[in-house]
């Protein structure tokens, strides 16, 4: 339904030119607002993912346990 919804409104607007006189544009500005919303989106996807990766440290809390129980072992079985 929201496809569907959002597909009409977006040729409502293409249809019309409505879409803020991107038609009447020079070429080339056209490129450089379509290369600008482009980079934005890029931008705020890659800087959302790496905060919400980012967040915690559980991932290398374990890494270091696991690799300080892996010398202990190693000690124990030498000596």
């Amino acid at each position: 339904m929201a496809l569907k919804v959002l597909t009409h409104w977006i040729n409502y607007l293409l249809r019309d030119g409505r879409l803020l006189a991107f038609n009447n544009l020079a070429p080339k500005t056209k490129n450089l607002v379509v290369a600008g919303g482009l980079s934005a989106f890029v931008f705020g996807v890659y800087f959302y993912t790496m905060r919400a990766v980012g967040g915690t440290d559980e991932l290398q809390v374990a890494i270091d346990k696991f690799e300080e129980q892996k010398k202990l072992e190693a000690k124990s079985n030498r000596g």
